[in-house]
């Protein structure tokens, strides 16, 4: 089993298609032991010695390997069921509407308050910051609503990838503690 996970963004949405194989076969070559993917929405499981920069190298071969300019939000199991834990709309939302967006960096306070503000009256959605997240309760759907990626990107400051309640939660069961 594998002890990390890279939730990589903008894979299999827009024109970015990839499939999984090419995408484990691309994380092996690359020197990444006990490759698989879950689902086919960009979320490779993997060992890593941690020796070097992790993230930058995935974004790297993603590059190289695919063409595509995107990053990965590299977590543990134990990051993983943080996530869960401090997002306060897990048990209360609908599991596939809560979602956890998980950022490149951890936006300053400031930045989270801009997003509110520019976000107040647009619709039913709610926030709440996280470490290196966003937790979002998406109440009516994702296909409706104006909080749109581009939007929180542009206000924290930092490039996100979102997965929802039950798709971490399949994430974490192929993962070792």
């Amino acid at each position: 089993m594998a002890g990390l996970v890279a939730l990589i963004g903008s894979i299999n949405v827009g024109g970015n298609r990839v499939k999984m194989d090419a995408l484990r076969v691309a994380f092996e070559k690359a020197g990444f032991t006990g490759v698989a993917t879950v689902t086919a929405s960009g979320n490779v499981l993997f060992n890593d010695d941690g020796k070097d920069d992790t993230e930058g190298r995935i974004a790297a071969l993603l590059k190289s390997d695919f063409g595509i300019d995107s990053f990965a939000a590299v977590r543990s199991r134990t990051e993983l069921a943080a996530a869960l834990a401090n997002n306060p709309f897990t048990e209360a939302g609908e599991e596939k509407l809560v979602h956890t967006m998980f950022l490149e960096g951890q936006p300053d306070a400031s930045a989270f308050a801009q997003l509110e503000a520019d976000h107040q009256g647009r619709g039913p959605e709610k926030l709440a910051p996280g470490t290196k997240a966003l937790h979002i309760d998406y109440v009516d759907g994702l296909g409706s609503s104006k909080l749109t990626k581009q939007l929180i990107e542009r206000r924290l400051g930092c490039r996100g990838t979102a997965r929802n309640v039950t798709s971490i939660r399949r994430i974490m069961e192929k993962m070792k503690d």
